[in-house]
């Protein structure tokens, strides 16, 4: 079954100061009908920017310069921008990371859920406000017609996102594509919109990019998982196989950060490895495996060259050194 998404050889850099930051580099991604991917990886690892290439929504500074997005089959890359809106909300609905900067300030909520269904549907104002409040109802808001026309800022951060969710499925995608949609909002409130998340997703048979460094998350929404280091995808599995048998040591390494509660210790206090170190600067990535200052498996070759994608076992992925003898043999 061809995907529905297939983004591949995908390098995204920003040029700036003459300095190159290499956000996404030579990343290998697919997602099929009624599909949940989570990619998952520390902050800065150009996880955001993957997204935002999918959309072409870069700023200035920001370059595709190489590799392919094909959406049902079609090259985004060689689409002009007017076919590209079309595209962009319509096939494609994209839930941003902060709903206080992503929702209009001075312009009430209802109207930017309407907005987008009168663009793509030319609906008349009417009928889009009439759609908006039944799908602010299917997002579960409280006292649609009050929120209707309300702003921003009169709202929780629960119901901002709540908001952005009924703006990114106005349109009747096929895809969504979740940007950390749970990072700004306290515990309890994460698992509303986690329960709604994958409500919708049954309802409206929806593929779903969720994207967070949460691994508790992942364990609850995805299918399948990628790991992305350094603007690297670094492994790739399905959800339980990827949980009970890490291959990356950087996969690895996260698992083992997750607190866990210790019931032998009197004192409650969570145990758990740290990930010492830090995510690589992208404008000055270490040559070789750019994990490899970081990892406690290295080797000689790690530090001299960039390992490629290797495949050692079905449905599975790893950029890593280790399985190189195992796959050519």
């Amino acid at each position: 079954m061809n995907p529905l998404l297939k983004v591949t050889g995908l390098q995204t850099y920003f040029f700036k100061d003459k300095k190159i930051l290499r956000a996404v580099d030579e990343v290998d991604l697919q997602i099929h009908a009624g599909e949940t991917v989570a990619l998952v990886g520390e902050s800065g690892c150009g996880k955001t920017t993957l997204a935002f290439s999918i959309f072409r929504l870069l700023p200035p500074a920001g370059k595709i310069v190489a590799g392919s997005i094909a959406w049902r089959g079609k090259n985004l890359l060689a689409l002009s921008e007017k076919q590209m809106a079309a595209v962009r909300g319509r096939e494609m609905g994209l839930i941003f990371q902060d709903p206080s900067s992503a929702l209009n300030p001075v312009m009430r909520v209802g109207g930017q859920i309407a907005e987008v269904i009168h663009h793509h549907f030319r609906q008349t104002h009417r009928m889009a406000k009439q759609q908006a409040l039944a799908l602010m109802e299917k997002v579960q808001l409280p006292n649609v017609t009050m929120i209707y026309d309300s702003y921003p800022h009169q709202l929780s951060g629960g119901l901002r996102q709540r908001v952005l969710i009924a703006i990114a499925l106005a349109g009747r995608p096929a895809l969504l594509v979740a940007d950390e949609p749970t990072s700004a909002l306290d515990v309890s409130i994460q698992s509303q919109i986690l329960t709604l998340l994958k409500q919708l997703k049954d309802e409206l048979q929806l593929s779903l990019l969720l994207i967070t460094h949460d691994l508790g998350v992942v364990a609850q929404m995805a299918d399948r998982v990628a790991v992305m280091y350094a603007g690297k995808i670094v492994e790739e599995a399905p959800t339980p196989t990827l949980f009970t048998t890490p291959l990356h040591p950087y996969t690895a390494a996260l698992l083992n950060a997750i607190p866990r509660i210790s019931f032998s210790r009197l004192d409650g206090q969570k145990e758990f490895k740290p990930l010492l170190g830090v995510v690589p600067d992208l404008t000055n990535l270490p040559a070789g495996c750019t994990f490899h200052p970081r990892c406690p498996l290295r080797m000689e070759e790690c530090s001299q060259k960039v390992p490629s994608t290797f495949t050692p076992a079905a449905h599975r992925t790893v950029r890593c050194f280790k399985y190189e003898t195992e796959t050519k043999g």
